[in-house]
This record gives structure tokens, C-alpha cells and sequence, in this order.
């Protein structure tokens, strides 16, 4: 057998080898009878897994030496926005701003020169901690940076932006954003639109206002991949629509990255949806449906935003909020409207994803996946987020066969936050994990890059422990809803692949499944849970190449 060694760059070594094999591992998967301290040798085939044998390999063939670390199936992220993270890394990101002044340099120096009438977007500010600020941007404050220009900057969470004067112009000229609520556009005291606007009214001007070229949607997507491989990142579902506008054009990007060899993961695309209109043109206009596409590019669901955020008091509440007793945020949609997208949407073999964070947006979306047309079962339709609950809608979503999508890693900074925004009944009902486990209902873990962390370890080790970076609170927050190692490595592997109906192809180390794996140096199972967000990856393999191998 030809043997290499595990620090070469085996995917260039090994092309047009067919049959290859890594030895000396031990696997680590959820509920699977491989014992720890067994070591395996793993042969695939191409993109796929032919057999796992007992280490040493006796046979002939390429063979690896994986050191005797862990073997896991790779990570997959079924939550996020990954062309807005490449774009974070390929443009203007404001992130390490501290006040309104160091923003401003930091425009310039980017922009080198500051003309009349041009286009300035930026992403990533956070103008609570401005030293220099002490009330939130508006359009007026922009004239600062070039009074004549037009101007969009997205808050570091992605759920509030700030436009110039002249871009507040072009958007007043647009009819379709009368159609935006009202919660969502903040106004002066006179009434007028001042600039700062929320939540869904933020995904109308990305959509409006920012479509990029195929191109350099491209280049930012290129720009990210590396980083999500040092991951273990091998599958991903993600919502890019907003940030080029239409979704033939991001099919086209991310096919043609793909036929040049650039693409290095699986991707399902989703469909945002500002109504039922946008559903009826994309089904209309395209011939694919939900699980349609190429070998690594397929159609995902439909995205529905249903509310906003907690932080805004635009997550939608049954009850107010205990820091802002005047508001219990809204909903988008009526409950008709939202019924009649998802029954249109199942009608034409789309899946449905919707974005819910308070439990009344919970409740709607959960009504909507009751009706018998929405096919919930059988198309896994999805609610994202969900992140406050109660026993009545645990009980309803379990029913439904709905799946959830969790983001453990939001619990890092919002933990010590939740009795403001929550009644105190129902804090214990937040982001419950483990009672929606015990309910029966499918949970997947992901990040919602770039506003959760990128790193699956720190999801995990989130959930499982309920603790931020620091180990706080001591024992975890609502420490009843920790998940197991095992419910949260199934979460993040093989639970997204039924979401993609491809639960037999994806999601384990076994024989047929996809050659996705990730090599990890220490074994979950014998790592202190205070200690998971630490295991690092060491090499990932997507489809039988690897894409990523530590230097050390």
C-alpha cells in the first residue's frame, strides 16, 4: 500500500486516485456503537464511503495516517448568510469601530476619495458603544461623511441600517416599502422618516438598494470559504437573496463556482420572500424546487420573516416586554397571509423556513404549519429560531412535525439579558432545548453567521454547557435545557441532512454516505464540557478532497 503522510497536501497528491483510505483513526459519531478508545480505518471512493474496517488496514491502496485522532462526520451549518460573511471580509467592515469619528476614518481611508452622488455601504457598526455618540445614527449625521452621497451602513447585527439623505430620497420614490410596517421605520418628531430603519424594512433595502453582480458575489463567497473548512463547515443552508437581489443570479454564482472547482461544500440556497408575490414569481420564473439543483448547489426553502428581533422589541410577544412595557413587537403578516404563503409555497413542493423569535410569531407560524395543505410532515418545513416559547406551543410544534432550527451561540451574549425582554414565567421557556428534545421535536444547531459564531465547537459546547466564553453563569443558564454532546453533534451533522432530504447520503461516517469528515484533536466524549469550544479542527475532507489541514 502506498502510504502518505497526514501533513502533505493529500488533496493535490491523491488526484486521480480513486480508492484511498485513512487509518488509524477513532470515530466519533451520535448513538453509534464505535467505542472510543477502537481505532478504524476509513476507505472512500471518490465522493463516497465504501467501509470502515478495524485499524491497522490489511488491504492495498492509498493510505493516510490520521494519528489516532478522532474522525467525525463533517459539520453542517443549516442556518446562515454566507455571501453577507464574504462580504464582511471583501468590503468595509466597521466592526472594530469605537465611535462615530473612528467610523468615519475608516470610511475615507476606504474610500480613499469622497465624491458627490456615489454609493457608500458599510457593514458591521455599533453605535451604542460610539465614545462620541450619545443617541443612535441617523440620515442627518451622515452628511458628516459626504453630504451628497448616498449612504448605507448595516448595524453589526444585521437587524437595523442607517441611510443618507439622498438614499432616503430613492427610497421614499419606492412604493413596494409602503408595504413595510410601520414598526420598522423609525421616525423624527415631526413624523418624517429619519433614516434608521429595522428588521424586515433592512432586507428590503439590501434587496433594493445593494444587489450585487454575479462577479463579486463570486469573489465574497470565494473569500469565506477557507474560513468556514478551518471550521470543519462542509454543508450549509443559507439566505443570500437579499445581498444580490435575484435569486437566478446567486444560483448562477454559486453553480459556477462549483463547475471551476471553487466550491468546497455543499450549499442549499434559499428563497427570501417579502410576500406571497415574490413566491409566485420564483415559481413561476423557475423550473426547481426545494432539493433541486446540481451535485453541490440545490434550492432550499422559502424564507419567511415573521418579527424581529428582541433586542429591538421587534421580536413579536404574547406579552410586553418587561424593560418596555408598551410594546410586545409586531407581526409582519396577518395570520391569513401567512397561511396562504405556506399553503402556496407546499402547493408548489417548496419547503417553508420561517423566521420566529417571540412566541407569537411562534404561534403563527406554528398555526400556519397545522393546516393539512402546508404538508409539514412531509416537506419538513422549518421555524427559525423560536427562541421563547411555552408548554402550549412545544406541545403544538411538536405535533406539527415541524423542525427548529436553534442558534446556542446567541446564548453567549444574550443569556444575562432575557429576563428584560421575557416575561418572568416563561424565561425558563427560553431557547429550550432540551424540553423541545424530550418533546420529540428535531433540533438543528447553527450559527446565523455573521451574527452567531462561525466555530460549530462553540455552538456546541454552548448548548451543552449554557455558559458564554467566560464559563458564566456558574453551572449554566436554565441549566434544565443542556443538551447532550451526542443531541448537540447530531444537531449540527446528520439532523440538517433530513432538512435537505438527504438523511441517506449525508451525516455519518458509514458506508454509501458522502466522504464528509472532519479529524478533531480530542475525543468530545472525553472532554470536560466547560472545555468542548476549545477541541480544535485538524484537517476537513469534503466529498473525498480535503480542504483544509492545520499548518501546526
Amino acid at each position: 500500500m502506498m502510504f502518505l503522510h497526514p501533513e502533505t497536501d493529500a488533496g493535490n497528491l491523491l488526484k486521480g486516485v480513486t480508492k484511498m483510505i485513512i487509518d488509524n483513526v477513532r470515530i466519533y459519531q451520535p448513538s453509534v456503537e464505535e467505542k472510543p478508545e477502537e481505532l478504524y480505518a476509513v476507505e472512500f471512493e471518490g465522493e463516497y464511503i465504501k467501509a470502515v474496517y478495524p485499524s491497522p488496514y490489511q488491504g492495498e491502496g492509498a493510505v493516510i495516517d490520521g494519528e489516532s485522532r478522532v474522525l467525525v462526520p463533517g459539520f453542517n451549518d443549516s442556518h446562515m448568510h454566507l455571501l453577507r460573511y464574504g462580504l464582511l471580509v471583501k468590503e468595509l467592515d466597521l466592526r472594530e469601530a469605537k465611535s462615530f469619528g473612528e467610523m468615519k476614518e475608516m470610511i475615507r481611508k476606504h474610500y480613499e476619495v469622497l465624491e458627490e452622488g456615489q454609493w457608500i455601504f458599510g457593514k458591521g457598526f455599533n453605535d451604542a458603544g460610539f465614545e462620541d455618540l450619545e443617541r443612535p445614527l441617523t440620515a442627518e449625521d451622515l452628511n458628516d461623511i459626504q453630504g451628497n452621497a448616498y449612504i448605507y451602513l448595516i448595524h453589526e447585527d444585521g437587524h437595523e441600517c442607517v441611510i443618507s439623505e439622498n438614499a432616503l430620497d430613492l427610497l421614499k420614490e419606492e412604493k413596494e416599502f409602503s408595504r413595510i410596517p410601520e414598526s420598522f421605520k423609525e421616525r423624527d418628531t415631526s413624523g418624517q422618516m429619519n433614516g434608521r430603519f429595522k428588521d424586515t424594512a433592512v432586507h428590503f433595502i439590501n434587496h433594493r438598494f445593494w444587489g450585487r453582480g454575479k462577479e463579486e458575489a463570486k469573489n465574497a463567497i470565494k473569500a469565506a470559504l477557507p474560513r468556514l473548512s478551518s471550521y470543519g463547515i462542509t454543508s450549509v443552508h443559507t439566505d443570500d437573496r437579499s445581498f444580490i437581489g435575484s435569486f437566478a443570479r446567486l444560483y448562477e454564482a454559486y453553480t459556477e463556482l462549483e463547475q471551476e472547482g471553487n466550491l468546497p461544500i455543499d450549499v442549499q440556497l434559499h428563497h427570501y420572500a417579502f410576500h406571497k408575490d415574490d413566491i409566485t414569481e420564483f415559481v413561476e420564473k423557475e423550473s426547481m424546487r426545494t432539493g433541486d439543483g446540481t451535485d453541490s448547489v440545490t434550492v432550499g426553502a422559502v424564507k419567511l420573516f415573521l418579527d424581529g428581533t428582541q433586542r429591538l422589541h421587534t421580536a413579536s410577544m404574547r406579552n410586553p416586554y418587561p424593560d418596555e412595557p408598551s410594546k410586545s413587537g409586531p407581526l409582519i403578516y396577518s395570520q391569513k397571509e401567512v397561511n396562504e404563503m405556506v399553503r402556496y409555497a407546499a402547493q408548489n413542493q417548496m419547503q417553508v423556513a420561517m423566521h420566529a423569535i417571540g412566541d407569537r410569531a411562534v404561534e403563527q407560524a406554528v398555526e400556519a404549519l397545522e393546516q393539512e395543505e402546508a404538508c409539514t410532515k412531509d416537506l419538513r418545513h422549518r421555524v427559525i429560531h423560536a427562541q421563547t416559547l411555552a408548554p402550549d406551543l412545544i406541545e403544538r410544534i411538536s405535533a406539527s412535525h415541524a423542525y427548529v432550527e436553534t442558534q446556542p451561540s446567541f446564548l453567549l451574549g444574550e443569556w444575562d439579558k432575557k429576563e428584560k425582554w421575557v416575561p418572568e414565567e416563561l424565561v425558563p421557556f427560553s431557547d429550550p432545548y432540551k424540553s423541545m428534545r424530550e418533546a420529540e421535536i428535531p433540533l438543528t444547531l447553527s450559527s446565523d453567521l455573521p451574527i452567531g459564531s462561525i466555530n460549530p465547537m462553540v455552538t456546541i459546547g454552548t448548548a451543552v454547557t449554557r455558559q458564554d466564553l467566560e464559563d458564566k453563569p456558574e453551572g449554566g443558564w436554565m441549566p434544565r435545557e443542556k443538551l447532550t454532546v451526542d443531541e448537540s453533534f447530531y444537531g449540527m451533522g446528520h439532523a440538517p441532512a433530513y432538512l435537505e432530504f438527504k438523511e441517506y447520503r449525508k451525516g455519518k461516517v458509514s458506508p454509501g454516505y458522502q466522504a464528509d469528515f472532519v479529524l478533531l484533536d480530542q475525543h468530545p466524549l472525553e472532554t470536560p464540557p466547560d472545555r468542548l469550544k476549545d477541541i480544535k479542527v485538524t484537517e476537513t475532507w469534503h466529498k473525498g478532497i480535503q480542504t483544509y489541514a492545520t499548518s501546526e
